[in-house]
């Protein structure tokens, strides 16, 4: 029989029983569905983090607190005594690091900020006079504050634009105004160009302050040993070719800072930004892949879907099996309708789910701002393969069983 009278006789079957077979189908659609939805998100999350660090700026270096732990992938720290004010002060030394332009601790936490009757709440972010420049964000309004704010203390703020509108909706200039920080008068000195914001974080919406104003008036930094800890410090190469040889001498001075003998290991981790894109790229593929597999899971279930009623069908089918063979059926025959009405099934499934896959990240891209999924032709390839491929793995049982069947013993089935 040929191939077109199998597919003919396989949707003439799906369409005299249409309900029996969409419930069928059902665990390949879900399947498929989740698959293509799921794959495409965890796809725009990953081009989300990508373009969130590359935004930050140009020839970065990244230390934080603590070492990367065994087979973790992302800056997952662990040990170590942290990063002080004083690590930063020796990395800033030109003739300890010369091979690095400038240095920006950092230290944050969230925070209650009130003009009046308006509230936000917001990172508020304590970090030195060279912030705009290392991160290429500067002001639009006012000025950024200056070596002598931070070497004072001084009680001055810089809003980025988010910020900005919660505490003033009617949008008049913010510059010498006077905000309170956690019940702590700050007043405004100057206002973020926008940034915009990218996946999950806005950067937009932080207040910048004097690190010392940070340390010491709005979040406690001091440690045991008189040291004031920060959560991390951005460095920027003198140049792309002497990042290596920056980490290197950045490692030497915290390692002779934090009195490391030679035999141990470092209590701080160094990175590059195109390290540390690369780690959060593979946390990104590892969880798309795993939620791609849970998807899978689905379509192995809508397999099993499929057996069942082919076998069931096989059965209530003996006697039309028995008059084919009779009137010269071979086996071959037999076993290529059962098995192209398996694969036909499971493919109609597939279609169906990749429509609904389409549809569910057309909807989120139309939800989220910040995550725009796209359909990736691969992963439809792959889902509309693999689907075709269960329908042929679990209907090759149900096929074969219907082809040995005797024409006599079939005929007289009832």
């Amino acid at each position: 029989m040929k191939l077109t009278e199998n597919f003919r006789m396989a949707l003439g079957a799906l369409v005299a029983n249409k309900l029996r077979a969409l419930l069928t189908m059902l665990g390949i659609i879900i399947g498929v569905a989740a698959v293509i939805t799921l794959v495409s998100v965890g796809q725009s999350v990953e081009s989300v983090v990508l373009s969130e660090f590359e935004g930050l700026g140009n020839n970065l270096l990244f230390v934080f607190p603590g070492q990367i732990g065994p087979g973790q992938r992302g800056p997952h720290r662990v040990g170590g005594s942290g990063l002080t004010n004083n690590d930063a002060a020796a990395l800033a030394d030109p003739l300890l690091v010369p091979d690095v332009l400038r240095i920006v601790p950092s230290y944050a936490r969230p925070a209650i900020v009130t003009r009046g009757r308006e509230e936000a709440r917001t990172g508020v972010t304590g970090t030195t006079p060279g912030y705009p420049d290392i991160r290429n964000h500067h002001t639009v309004a006012g000025n950024f504050f200056t070596e002598q704010d931070e070497l004072n203390s001084t009680r001055v703020a810089v809003l980025g634009q988010t910020v900005y509108e919660a505490l003033f909706p009617d949008g008049e200039p913010p510059v010498g105004e006077t905000i309170r920080i956690n019940n702590i008068n700050f007043r405004v000195i100057g206002l973020m160009e926008e940034k915009g914001g990218s996946g999950f974080n806005d950067q937009d919406d932080l207040i910048l302050v004097p690190l010392s104003a940070a340390q010491k008036r709005l979040f406690p930094a001091r440690r045991t040993d008189g040291k004031f800890r920060v959560d991390f410090i951005l460095a920027q190469a003198v140049d792309k070719s002497r990042q290596d040889a920056a980490i290197a001498e950045m490692e030497l001075v915290l390692r002779e800072k934090h009195a490391i003998s030679f035999e141990d290991e470092d209590d701080f981790t160094v990175l590059s930004q195109e390290e540390l894109v690369g780690a959060l790229s593979q946390i990104t593929g590892v969880l798309t892949i795993f939620l791609g597999v849970i998807a899978g899971i689905s379509l192995l279930v809508g397999g099993i879907g499929i057996m069942n009623i082919m076998l069931v069908s096989v059965t209530e089918r003996t006697r039309e099996i028995g008059l084919r063979k009779a009137v010269g059926a071979k086996q071959r025959d037999i076993l290529w309708q059962f098995l192209v009405e398996a694969m036909v099934m499971a493919l109609v499934g597939g279609v169906i789910g990749l429509a609904l896959g389409a549809g569910g990240s057309l909807l989120i891209s139309n939800l989220s701002d910040s995550l725009q999924p796209t359909l990736a032709w691969d992963s439809v390839a792959l889902a509309i393969i693999f689907s075709a491929a269960v329908g042929l793995f679990f209907g090759i049982y149900p096929a074969s069983r219907a082809a040995r069947l005797n024409p006599i013993d079939a005929l007289r089935y009832e």
